[in-house]
């Protein structure tokens, strides 16, 4: 399961059921923290990662998507002015995620475990039907 926490186990578990066709993912190298994407995201995915000095951290901050809680809007991709946001898809996403990821304070949080592969869709039964007719 994505969450170790237990009250988070029935969205978890609808989470590898209906996962979203595409992710967000945000190259840092690009990024200057300017936080539009934050505006327009609906469901708070999107987490400030403070700047390298403690002393001063609004210096470099950057912004991080915590992908298990993504929906695919692309809403901060549209709007992000610096075109560092790209939509891929699912698998693509936590594949790429890591390398264009400079700084993360998502997994530190979170503490979560890697999302589980979906389970094979079994097939509806009015397909199941259609093939006994023919």
């Amino acid at each position: 399961m994505p969450f170790l926490d237990p009250k988070y186990e029935k969205a978890a578990t609808l989470r590898v059921q209906r996962r979203p066709k595409q992710l967000a993912v945000i190259d840092q190298g690009g990024c200057t923290g300017c936080m539009v994407c934050v505006d327009f995201c609906p469901v708070d995915c999107i987490e400030l990662v403070p700047g390298p000095d403690p002393d001063n951290p609004n210096v470099h901050k950057l912004v991080e998507i915590d992908l298990p809680l993504c929906i695919g809007c692309t809403l901060c991709a549209k709007y992000c002015p610096w075109d560092t946001i790209e939509m891929f898809s699912f698998d693509d996403a936590y594949k790429i995620a890591p390398d264009w990821t400079l700084r993360e304070v998502v997994a530190e949080q979170w503490g979560r475990e890697p999302v589980q592969e979906a389970p094979a869709v079994r097939p509806r039964r009015r397909d199941l039907e259609r093939k006994a007719e023919e």
